[in-house]
């Protein structure tokens, strides 16, 4: 399937701590476009949606569409998502992070997850390959066990 898909745009503010950034590792890598928020790269956003807490689940249905995230704590990533309204929304289903954060400012959201869990989660649901997406990530073993349940019931 790689390839018949637009490539996941990934919209990093500048604001996010590229040492703490999940996906930073997938930068240059096929298939992945960052775009340093407010700038939009040169992708074209027709037939995308953007990862949110609300909406429709993912799935299958949303296959050959492109992916867009946007990266950066909660309160910067809800400061961009009325950047990118004009895109569909899709939600997860309830799946657990591995990530320990604690934010001194305001609690994160129940269901909230790391950008790379939020990434490897949608792949598994559009069932696209998901090979290296969590190398180097941490808590990778953790997040794939404590979620068992959703991956197969997505196979």
């Amino acid at each position: 399937m790689a390839g018949s898909f637009p490539p996941t745009i990934i919209i990093v503010h500048p604001r996010e701590k590229r040492s703490k950034c999940t996906v930073e590792s997938l930068r240059g890598r096929d298939g992945f476009a960052f775009w340093t928020f407010p700038d939009r790269g040169p992708e074209p956003l027709d037939g995308y949606v953007r990862l949110a807490m609300e909406g429709p689940v993912i799935s299958a249905a949303d296959a050959d569409r492109g992916l867009l995230l946007l990266d950066g704590t909660w309160r910067l990533a809800q400061r961009m998502e009325k950047f990118f309204r004009e895109l569909p929304t899709r939600s997860l289903p309830p799946i657990q992070t591995a990530y320990p954060r604690m934010s001194r400012i305001k609690p994160d959201p129940a269901g909230g997850l790391a950008t790379v869990e939020a990434l490897y989660a949608a792949y598994r649901r559009l069932g696209r390959a998901c090979d290296g997406l969590l190398d180097d990530y941490h808590w990778a073993d953790q997040f794939v066990a404590t979620n068992e349940w959703a991956w197969s019931a997505t196979t």
